[in-house]
């Protein structure tokens, strides 16, 4: 019997790295109203709108190699544009599917529906069909914070891993102090070669009291034991607040979805490397509410206002139910505060300029913020002279640090500041 043998091409679905396009597809999956600035209610997570960025990615990101794609295409001379569109259009739809079954996406019940509507043909499919949308899921959310993490940290090259440093000596695992005697309630991480030398320290001075040799066997005792020092390492309470106003997506730039990358990878760098650490999501616009952090990555922008205050209010209830020994609020925002909550309830407004009152009454909050010790760190996407001046007085008063930066900027000042404790230590 006579086999015939030919040569594996392989897949082209084989040849694709699905986290990489994932990745790639970040804007979308992210998304925050940036492409329909005047619609907060309009979807942009269609299947015609993740078709198009995968077909982008296919082409412009990366994610296929100049030869696979030409041997995608085939050569233009043949005249089968037809096929060519066919094949692209099924390896895009396997894509989709795939990222479906890998749970990155939940998918509509019905793709032929979909595939029929972009097609404009099919009974009960046709282009006057609603778009069918698709679900962001909470792994895919998961693997882009922890993608943005991995590319922060890599921009900002080896960073402390660890704990918060501070000022104050404890005995803790890493020797960075002097042995000390052991104290009741100190951590029994016991330095072998101080704890003898007492032992042997003691057993010479009795020796010699009583006038007799030295014993050649070392018994140590409860007083003989020495514990080393570490730097005392504690945990830290967050809260991120994210100015969700209008402006954010406004002026050409969407601000919004790099300010919420840049908090899933806060979020997966507490995860990782400071275990005990608390952070908590405040978003303020006209008024100001806490999110869950697993909701994050599907907040689109809100109302047109900056309460400032209001979100600044909600950040101190939060951080005075902690227990930590340090608490900060790390505020994102690009506009100056221009509304307040009245004790009635009504909101007040006034978008032209720094209002006085709502400055004054903003004020009053950071430093009620600097009473209960907790310090504000602004990081601001703006530079309106203005503006800046209005920031620095915060910085001022709660003793904290003002950043001035862009949205491409944002992940890295945040993270820096956020582990580089050495020099900016809460106390």
């Amino acid at each position: 019997m006579k086999y015939r043998y030919t040569k594996f091409t392989g897949d082209l679905l084989d040849e694709i790295d699905l986290q990489d396009l994932v990745s790639k597809l970040s804007d979308l999956l992210l998304s925050s109203g940036f492409g329909n600035p005047r619609d907060f209610d309009a979807e942009e997570r269609t299947m015609q709108a993740l078709h198009d960025a995968i077909l982008d990615a296919l082409f412009n990101g990366g994610v296929l190699p100049e030869e696979t794609i030409e041997k995608l295409l085939g050569d233009p001379a043949d005249g089968d544009q037809e096929g060519t569109r066919s094949k692209l259009e099924e390896l895009i739809q396997q894509i989709i599917e795939r990222m479906g079954d890998e749970g990155y996406i939940t998918l509509p019940p019905d793709l032929d529906a979909e595939r029929q509507r972009r097609q404009g043909a099919g009974a009960g499919a046709g282009p006057d069909q609603p778009p069918q949308t698709f679900e962001v899921t909470d792994k895919t959310l998961d693997f882009l914070g922890y993608r943005a993490l991995r590319d922060l940290l890599g921009s900002l090259g080896k960073s402390s891993a660890g704990r918060h440093d501070t000022r104050e000596q404890a005995t803790g695992v890493e020797t960075t102090g002097a042995p000390k005697p052991y104290e009741f309630g100190d951590t029994l991480n016991l330095d072998p070669a101080g704890t003898l030398l007492a032992a042997a320290q003691r057993e010479l001075r009795t020796a010699l009291a009583e006038g007799r040799p030295a014993s050649r066997r070392i018994a140590v005792e409860h007083e003989d034991l020495m514990v080393v020092q570490g730097e005392y390492q504690s945990s830290c309470a967050t809260v991120l607040m994210l100015d969700c106003s209008h402006s954010m997506i406004l002026y050409g730039e969407d601000r919004f979805t790099p300010a919420k990358r840049v908090a899933l990878a806060l979020a997966q760098l507490i995860k990782a490397q400071y275990p005990g650490d608390a952070l908590n999501v405040v978003l303020f616009h006209d008024s100001a509410e806490e999110i869950p952090l697993s909701e994050l990555g599907r907040v689109r922008v809100g109302p047109y206002y900056t309460n400032t205050r209001e979100g600044l209010r909600l950040a101190r209830r939060i951080l005075d139910r902690q227990r930590k020994d340090m608490r900060q609020i790390i505020m994102i925002t690009d506009g100056k505060p221009s509304a307040l909550t009245q004790p009635d309830g009504r909101i007040y407004r006034n978008a032209f300029g720094l209002d006085p009152f709502v400055v004054t009454e903003t004020l009053r909050e950071v430093a009620a913020c600097r009473k209960s010790n907790i310090m504000i760190n602004t990081f601001m996407l703006a530079r309106d002279y203005d503006l800046v001046s209005f920031v620095r007085r915060v910085a001022d008063i709660c003793k904290g640090k003002a950043y001035f930066t862009t949205p491409y900027t944002l992940g890295q000042y945040v993270l820096m500041d956020y582990m580089d404790k050495k020099t900016k230590t809460i106390h």
